[in-house]
């Protein structure tokens, strides 16, 4: 039977994850928009002599926002890029206790992004700073929604961290190794598998 503390911290993981998700879903229309903006204004400068005079602007807003707000689904799906052919040989206990410390690093890192972006957010605030495009778009606007997902992304990685070192003393190692091990060749398939049920129920698979 699951202890208490590890459940609670698996459901408070699985919550985060679908909040995560929902931003990734969000963040993945934004890239479409973005296409369809820079799309639209080359069209309009080559056939019809218009332009948004911020395409450049607005798109590095949308591109650096949509990075942000993926970052946390991203871990949770385990996407993020692993060099594993020294850990994976390594006995269950120490590469239990790697996963952990690298998430762990991870941790200080995204807490340190965060912060600075805070600091840079609080900064436009207090001098109400506006960019130099044609809109005059505050930059509160979009640093906001850049350091809202890096906020969301250090609590991925706090939750994530909470259900490992739990899974680790309560379970052992195994419950830390299906958490935050490298993706495998099930996983991947499932993947698959998913994406293919997904563009059938869309109408785009055979």
């Amino acid at each position: 039977m699951t202890h208490p503390l590890l459940r609670a911290a698996r459901v408070l993981s699985a919550g985060t994850a679908r909040a995560a998700s929902i931003m990734a879903y969000l963040a993945g229309w934004n890239y479409v928009a973005c296409a369809i903006f820079i799309t639209a204004d080359v069209l309009g400068r080559s056939f019809l002599g218009v332009s948004s005079a911020a395409t450049i602007e607005i798109t590095g807003y949308m591109l650096a926002g949509g990075i942000a707000w993926g970052l946390a689904h991203a871990l949770a799906r385990r996407a993020h890029i692993r060099v594993d052919a020294l850990v994976n040989r390594l006995p269950a206990r120490p590469r239990a206790v790697l996963h952990i410390l690298a998430l762990s690093l991870l941790g200080a890192f995204a807490v340190f992004s965060a912060w600075a972006g805070w600091t840079l957010l609080d900064e436009s605030l207090l001098f109400d700073a506006h960019d130099n495009s044609a809109l005059h778009i505050p930059l509160a606007l979009p640093q906001g929604l850049w350091v809202f997902g890096l906020a969301a992304f250090c609590v991925m990685i706090m939750v994530l961290l909470l259900e490992a070192v739990l899974g680790l003393v309560l379970q052992g190692p195994a419950a830390v190794d299906a958490l935050l091990g490298p993706r495998g060749l099930q996983d991947e398939t499932e993947e698959a598998l998913e994406a293919i049920a997904m563009a059938r129920r869309a109408g785009t698979a055979p």
